[in-house]
């Protein structure tokens, strides 16, 4: 597949709101006969597991419909984690090669229940496709805050994922199940993110922000074996600006694997771009400091007085599994 290396602005600071961690459901589609619908927002990389078949034919990690043998199109019907001001789209057909439709739109609506047809708008006009890899659109302007998209396909066929990009009300909880302290600067409602990790061989670090406990050692962040000197580690851009005043560790189900001490470093530098905050972080302040971990369990620690922060690095030791993170603090 080809990977887009250089990504549009919104896909590195905006929030999927089509996330299935964060809350997002496929919940109707026209067909889904080869591949179902609720593989399309999985957080998770694509994958393709050769010569793994069902009764529909090739597995396939994604949203796939029968061939059309009529006039029309395929849609999935997507209600988002959160209402937002949506700014761009990630149509992905990785692994789909003779199989990708050739076109899409999307229309965007700001309904409370299911949207009759009176209700949406475009958010994309047609637009084609080609097969196994990443396409970037923007969305087009709206008023109101979309709580519904449709993803239309022409005519038929399959994408891997579908990812939603966009700038949320504060109010909006990103997991309708389980609401997030209005203290958390580092929730994924309050626009929360990791930013970069020096190794993720397992599992998906973005999960380490969503709410709840992790499920399993899959849903959460976890290195390679280390091999030489040196640690792990990740940075996360706060989504909001705070006075930082607790960590809390999850190392739910690493048992084996789980890293022997953290620390963590703050600082202040929302206007920085990504790329450069890696070779910054080497000078931020250290606000805890060595503190052992344990397996399978919830860590909770006081963090040391000090000025605003708008990203924070967490240094593991040296190297291992976490589930969830989470940075509690004063709003500024």
């Amino acid at each position: 597949m080809k990977i887009e290396t250089n990504l549009p602005a919104f896909a590195v600071n905006c929030e999927n709101l089509a996330s299935a961690k964060a809350g997002a459901e496929a919940v109707e589609c026209s067909d889904d006969f080869f591949a179902d619908k609720s593989r399309l927002l999985s957080d998770s990389e694509p994958e393709f597991y050769k010569g793994w078949f069902d009764d529909h034919g090739q597995y396939m990690d994604g949203w796939e419909s029968r061939r059309l043998r009529t006039t029309g199109h395929d849609w999935c019907l997507v209600r988002l984690a959160k209402p937002g001001r949506i700014v761009g789209f990630d149509i992905n057909t990785a692994h789909f090669t003779g199989n990708y439709p050739p076109g899409a739109s999307i229309d965007g609506s700001s309904s409370e229940d299911v949207p009759s047809e009176s209700d949406w708008q475009e958010l994309l006009t047609p637009i084609s496709l080609s097969g196994d890899r990443q396409h970037f659109f923007e969305s087009q302007s709206h008023d109101k805050p979309i709580q519904w998209v449709r993803l239309n396909i022409y005519p038929d066929g399959g994408v891997a994922r579908l990812k939603v990009y966009g700038e949320t009300d504060d109010g909006q909880s990103g997991d309708r199940n389980e609401v997030q302290p209005e203290n958390e600067l580092s929730a994924l409602r309050l626009g929360g993110r990791v930013v970069t990790y020096s190794n993720a061989h397992y599992g998906n670090p973005e999960f380490i922000l969503t709410p709840g406990r992790g499920r399993n050692m899959g849903d959460g962040w976890e290195t390679a074996r280390r091999r030489v000197p040196g640690n792990e580690w990740i940075i996360i851009r706060l989504g909001r600006m705070g006075i930082l005043e607790g960590l809390e560790i999850d190392t739910a189900h690493f048992k084996g694997n789980f890293p022997s001490g953290c620390t963590l470093q703050s600082a202040l530098s929302p206007n920085l771009q990504d790329e450069a905050l890696v070779a910054q972080a080497m000078f931020w302040d250290e606000v805890l400091d060595y503190k052992e971990l344990s397996a399978d369990s919830i860590h909770s620690f006081d963090l040391k007085q000090s000025g605003p922060a708008s990203h924070v690095k967490l240094n593991i030791y040296p190297d291992g599994g976490v589930s969830r993170v989470r940075i509690f603090g004063k709003v500024v």
